[in-house]
């Protein structure tokens, strides 16, 4: 049984917690308080990478999903006492706009908000709607009074300061929810309810797990490292889109047969959906075109692994997203039924 509430309430609070790319120590931090609460013991690579074991032995099988979002960071202090940025991650400089932030300095945090150079219709009049959408014409208004570089440097900001999006999630009675960030703390939270379906049964997987939470998938090197050495699968959980010529639905899992980078395992893909089809697991398959996760990124890097990937859904990812809770529970059922199958059989023997 996935304990909903559980689940729910873990993305509410990994939303809310920043986590940009490039400085993920928060987010990982109550992720790690969550999972030794559990009764997990906790590990961590050099880079920062957070994973547990599941189970008695050398882990066979990685599940991972990433804790780092989308984020920016500032690149220029500006004569007019406000900042200019660049985007971390790939997203569009169209949802940037308004959006509220947080400004991390060596020092402190403050709170601004993202807006196009030209942004009040009373001075600019039409040209508000005709300024491009471009990273160039972006900057941030800090709730400080700075009115020159000089009031900048006073307060302490600098190149190279992290900035962090509000998530601004709602979680509505119909069952959407809608926030930045969900790719892919949905993806953890999802993780998390399947652990907690483990520790209440008090019970462990035959086939001992490595559980991978990473924390730069966004700028593609999420799933480079960590990997115990008997790994012969890996599992990343990542977000599946919806939209024109996509199977995806907000109401199922997703298995993905493929992105950008080319197939996955297919006896692996082929076990996740004779497990859904066995457990009564709601879910559609697809193919995404233009699309990466941390098991592309475990290939790329040389690692001599077979990977597969399965999705909750996601409408205007890396935008203002939105999923259901439908899929994040058809997810977890998949999670707990793939944590309890056996290894998937090699079709090449020696």
């Amino acid at each position: 049984m996935i304990d909903r509430d559980y689940l729910t309430d873990r993305l509410e609070t990994l939303v809310r917690t920043p986590s940009p790319v490039g400085m993920t120590e928060r987010g990982t931090a109550r992720v790690a308080g969550w999972l030794e609460e559990m009764g997990y013991a906790v590990s961590y690579t050099r880079r920062g990478v957070l994973y547990v074991t599941l189970g008695a032995g050398n882990p066979k099988r990685t599940l991972a999903a990433h804790i780092d979002t989308l984020g920016a960071m500032v690149t220029g202090l500006k004569d007019n006492g406000r900042l200019a940025l660049r985007n971390t991650g790939t997203w569009a400089a169209r949802f940037a706009e308004g959006a509220r932030v947080t400004v991390f300095t060596d020092t402190g945090e403050t709170r601004g908000t993202i807006l196009p150079l030209k942004a009040s219709g009373h001075l600019y009049n039409t040209e508000v709607d005709t300024q491009p959408a471009d990273w160039d014409n972006l900057e941030i208004r800090l709730d400080l009074p700075c009115y020159t570089r000089e009031d900048l440097v006073e307060y302490g900001f600098d190149i190279g300061d992290i900035v962090a999006v509000d998530a601004q999630p709602e979680f509505l009675d119909s069952g959407f929810i809608v926030s930045r960030h969900l790719d892919d703390k949905a993806g953890v939270a999802c993780l998390l309810a399947a652990l907690k379906h483990f520790s209440d049964a008090g019970k462990a997987p035959d086939v001992p797990a490595q559980i991978m939470f990473t924390i730069s998938e966004e700028v593609g090197i999420g799933g480079t490292h960590g990997f115990g050495p008997e790994v012969q699968e890996l599992l990343a959980i990542d977000n599946g889109v919806t939209g024109p010529g996509q199977a995806t639905r907000d109401d199922s899992v997703t298995i993905a047969f493929r992105d950008r980078t080319g197939p996955f395992d297919l006896p692996i893909v082929r076990h996740l959906v004779s497990l859904c089809q066995k457990n009564g697991i709601k879910h559609v398959r697809d193919t995404f075109r233009s699309y990466r996760s941390d098991s592309a990124a475990a290939i790329d890097a040389g690692w001599d692994l077979r990977a597969g990937l399965a999705c909750f859904s996601l409408d205007s990812s890396h935008g203002w997203e939105r999923t259901h809770i439908a899929s994040l529970l058809e997810l977890t059922k998949l999670i707990v039924a793939y944590l309890e199958s056996g290894l998937v059989p090699c079709p090449v023997s020696d």
